[in-house]
């Protein structure tokens, strides 16, 4: 790197920790303001399942996302993080599926009622509703509402982490472009329409800071901090386990354009995905694996599944309302731009192409046919591929506008707790 370049470092730096700054106050005013401004009518009807979930009585069967701090910031899933950060796996409020639940016919119950059924929450991983807990539980202890501590506590994690990611895509773009090129892929990162997750009571913000963190130290060969964030990484979504590509490709071949060095130390670090997964299976996986077969409906590699939901996505693609329509193409987008970047990044890294590619791979074979667009974010070619595009001053602002467009009907939808994928 020139000396000019390594001057302007500090500046970068400077530069997006201020992007994010605006980017998490913009984002808390934008809810606020949609709240008060619009008055969506109920129910959701996207989808053929979602207006049971967003019915005028919903808030009442789902008491966690009634929030009485950062209301609109808890919804669908924030309830199992909310639940996990409080009172654990086995919270007696949540439901449980029973063992003759089945994805076509869930049955599911109050776990008070059946304690000897898996509760819901072994679907989601610990790591982020444990980040989560260590901020929400002293707060709950000393008078604040317990569920507005746990909505607090996780906006705040996302928020943090989301800097977190901002930073490390950013040093993962500076690796083979100019400076600008990693302040555009960090930008970018903040504007796919899929970021409102970042900005929730989701794990996607913790997920993101701890992969992405975990490649760019892998770039910089500090493998043994690289591994400890990989096994973060893997605490907090299944496909933290993929890490293991990139991880093994440095290995193999040596990262950053270094010359490879086998030895076993890293050797081991480079396996740390794989032993952090062995390791949440034998504590968790057995109840995990319950959960989202019999109630949710997924499972890796669910080949046949995976065609027949893919299947009945494309025929409500072409025959289903345009509400559902309009929403499917929205995942199409999300899909088709991860699918692209993830290919276009091959030239520039073999490592992260493979990495997006096989996310993708696991991603649409899980058995059902959702959440495109949010998956997509633990990609890092959907930044990285844009940015080095976005030396094009035209494809900078017609990107800019395209993405910032969905990431505010998102952030409408999801703030109302309407289906935001």
């Amino acid at each position: 790197m020139s000396a000019q370049a390594s001057a302007r470092l500090p500046n970068r730096t400077r530069t997006i920790f201020l992007v994010w700054l605006g980017w998490a106050l913009v984002m808390l005013a934008f809810q606020a303001f949609v709240l008060a401004r619009f008055d969506l009518a109920r129910p959701d009807r996207t989808l053929d399942w979602t207006a049971t979930w967003t019915n005028a009585d919903a808030l009442e069967r789902h008491p966690y996302l009634n929030t009485p701090i950062l209301q609109g910031h808890a919804g669908w899933d924030s309830e199992f993080y909310i639940s996990i950060a409080l009172h654990g796996y086995e919270d007696p409020v949540m439901k449980a599926a029973s063992p003759a639940s089945t994805p076509d016919a869930e049955v599911a119950g109050a776990k008070k009622d059946h304690p000897k059924w898996v509760s819901l929450n072994h679907a989601f991983f610990p790591g982020y509703p444990f980040a989560m807990g260590l901020i929400a539980r002293p707060l709950a202890a000393v008078g604040v509402n317990p569920v507005g501590a746990a909505t607090f506590a996780g906006v705040l994690v996302s928020l943090l982490a989301s800097l977190a990611a901002m930073l490390a895509i950013a040093d993962l773009a500076r690796a083979h472009d100019e400076i600008d090129a990693s302040l555009r892929a960090a930008f970018y990162l903040a504007i796919w329409p899929a970021a409102v997750f970042l900005a929730q009571v989701y794990s996607e913000a913790l997920f993101l800071a701890l992969s992405f963190g975990a490649l760019a130290l892998l770039r910089r060969e500090r493998w043994g901090w690289a591994a400890t964030l990989a096994v973060g990484a893997v605490f907090t979504r299944a496909t933290g386990v993929l890490l293991i590509i990139p991880f093994g490709w440095a290995w193999l071949f040596g990262a950053g354009g270094r010359s490879p060095n086998r030895s076993p130390a890293r050797a081991l670090a480079a396996l740390a995905p794989a032993f952090a997964y062995l390791v949440w299976r034998w504590l968790l996986g057995a109840d995990f694996d319950f959960v989202e077969t019999k109630y949710f409906g997924r499972a890796p590699l669910a080949i046949g599944q995976s065609l027949e939901a893919w299947g009945d996505f494309f025929d409500t693609f072409v025959n289903g309302s345009p509400l559902t329509r309009s929403y499917e193409w929205v995942e199409l987008a999300g899909a088709i731009a991860w699918a692209v970047t993830s290919l276009a990044y091959w030239r520039r890294d073999k490592a992260l192409s493979l990495y997006g590619l096989a996310t993708l791979g696991v991603v649409l074979t899980s058995g059902a046919a959702l959440g495109m667009h949010r998956y997509a974010l633990a990609t890092p070619a959907l930044f990285l591929a844009p940015a080095a595009w976005g030396r094009s001053p035209a494809f900078d602002r017609v990107w800019t506008l395209a993405c910032c467009l969905g990431l505010a009907a998102l952030t409408l939808s999801f703030s109302f707790g309407f289906w935001a994928g």
